[in-house]
């Protein structure tokens, strides 16, 4: 690699638990890891293994597009079977609707995430 990465930061999708879960989706479309205090991970503490990667991603000012993720297909089909069984569970349609639209994403093999918000005045 020659000590050259190339990496790019927006902001995550999402609000509360959904962030979480679409962050863990992310990682695991790409093969990296969730940097989180929460469980246990510091990013001082990381390393090149907890990056994700993908062949390409396109960011622009509301989307980011990433395209050919280099997670295992293994895990990104567990993760699809874990986001449908929580559609067979979900209460509410709109629970259903933004949990379908994860599994479109991963199981598309594109995930076009909308990031950005709308500035507080």
């Amino acid at each position: 690699m020659r000590g050259i990465v190339k990496v790019a930061a927006v902001k995550a999708p999402g609000f509360g638990d959904r962030r979480k879960a679409m962050l863990q989706d992310i990682a695991t479309l790409t093969g990296g890891t969730v940097i989180s205090e929460e469980i246990g991970m510091e990013l001082e503490k990381a390393t090149l293994e907890d990056l994700g990667q993908a062949k390409r991603v396109v960011i622009n000012k509301d989307t980011t597009t990433i395209i050919d993720g280099v997670g295992e297909e293994a895990a990104i089909q567990g993760r699809v079977a874990q986001i449908r069984q929580q559609i067979e569970e979900a209460t509410s349609d709109y629970d259903r609707e933004k949990l379908q639209e994860r599994v479109a994403k991963l199981a598309g093999g594109v995930a076009v995430i909308k990031v950005g918000a709308a500035t507080e005045s």
